[in-house]
């Protein structure tokens, strides 16, 4: 797949050619993005990372009918039209849109400013990219997931089918026999990844207590910075928004559950005892907090905006909200990364947290980014 963008023509016979490249040249230039054009040349259309037609005039349905099944044979992506509305080109698309609407095919006009066009291509270039990563990946399930997470499953049909990722269930005791002593655990895990090929696994950390006395949560720090997705408790889901958020974005995110929330000014204290070291300008060793035993890790990342993300093991609803990270704390009584965020939309505390919570852990990230994660479960059909 060719990481770039495609842009293809549509023009009717009936528009002067020359007119009708010179609004197509300073259009295009103004858009201020990388491209390819193509014309209307179609034969490899649906190999680029973000493929557009470009309606240039009105007139054009026809042609655009004519092409459908080749085009649909090419590529099963939504049909983006890019539209100057110069010449007609605005009504010619609004009735190709209709068309395929009626026939329940997904397609979307990109049209406006330049700089709202110019944003939503690259944003779509993003979402592509990251489907594109996203199938075919490999992600473990080393052990079940932790007795008390007992909605916190996934259907592994339609992760595969939704998503392109393949579950696969590695049973703990394979894990167990790698570990020659309570230091090896990221040894061990690398063997695994590599047996496996995996993208990324979840694990049942917490029979690592009582089985060589030692935590998981140092290897998983590690192994996230070095770019995997490594996640706790067997947390499938959790393991799954990891995964989205490092195909979108490029980054790792903390798997955390809130400890404390104020409904009346919507601030959230979540916790967790590892953190990617990635995400953070220093950290401290401490005890892993449940246990009292083995290493846990107090990060501090930087303060400012985060988003809060959680997918549901059948990818039948999601939760996304974006807030501000407004200080790092060090309490002794709690899992020992220790994050206050103050959430943008307060209301959130009881309209999902306290009513309608996916499982407890969530997936927080720096930045705020909303808009690029839901446009890539909008366009993978996955549920509210």
């Amino acid at each position: 797949m060719k990481q770039t963008i495609a842009i293809y023509t549509l023009t009717s016979e009936l528009h002067n050619e020359k007119a009708v490249d010179a609004v197509t040249q300073s259009f295009l230039a103004g858009l201020g993005i990388d491209y390819e054009l193509k014309g209307i040349n179609y034969s490899d259309y649906g190999t680029y990372a973000l493929n557009l037609i470009y309606v240039r005039t009105g007139g054009t349905e026809g042609i655009f009918l004519r092409l459908l099944p080749e085009l649909q044979a090419k590529s099963h992506r939504p049909f983006y039209l890019l539209t100057s509305g110069k010449s007609n080109s605005l009504a010619a698309s609004m009735e190709i849109l209709s068309y395929l609407r009626q026939h329940d095919i997904k397609g979307e006009i990109i049209h406006g400013s330049s700089e709202y066009i110019a944003h939503r291509i690259q944003l779509l270039k993003k979402v592509e990219e990251a489907r594109q990563s996203l199938n075919g990946t490999r992600l473990g399930i080393i052990g079940k997931p932790s007795d008390w997470l007992i909605s916190s499953d996934a259907d592994k049909e339609k992760v595969k089918n939704l998503l392109g990722i393949e579950l696969i269930d590695i049973p703990m005791q394979e894990l167990l026999n790698e570990i020659i002593d309570s230091e090896k655990i990221y040894e061990a895990l690398k063997i695994l990844i590599d047996r496996h090929q995996l993208q990324g696994f979840t694990i049942r950390c917490f029979d690592l207590l009582s089985t060589v006395k030692n935590t998981g949560c140092m290897p998983l720090a590690r192994l996230n910075a070095e770019g995997y997705v490594a996640g706790c408790e067997g947390d499938v889901p959790a393991m799954l928004s990891m995964m989205i958020v490092r195909s979108l974005l490029g980054i790792s995110g903390f798997q955390a559950n809130p400890s404390n929330i104020n409904p009346e000014t919507g601030e959230m204290l979540f916790a967790h005892c590892t953190i990617p070291f990635d995400m953070v300008e220093r950290y401290e060793l401490d005890t892993h907090f449940e246990s009292g035993i083995g290493t846990g890790i107090r990060g501090y990342m930087k303060e400012g905006p985060v988003t809060i993300f959680k997918v549901s093991g059948d990818l039948s609803r999601h939760f996304i909200a974006e807030g501000t990270l407004v200080r790092n704390e060090a309490k002794p009584d709690l899992c020992r990364t220790q994050q206050v965020i103050q959430l943008a939309d307060k209301s959130l505390t009881t309209s999902y947290f306290l009513t309608n919570p996916i499982g407890n852990h969530h997936i927080i990230m720096p930045g705020h980014c909303k808009e690029l994660i839901e446009q890539l479960l909008v366009f993978n059909k996955l549920g509210k």
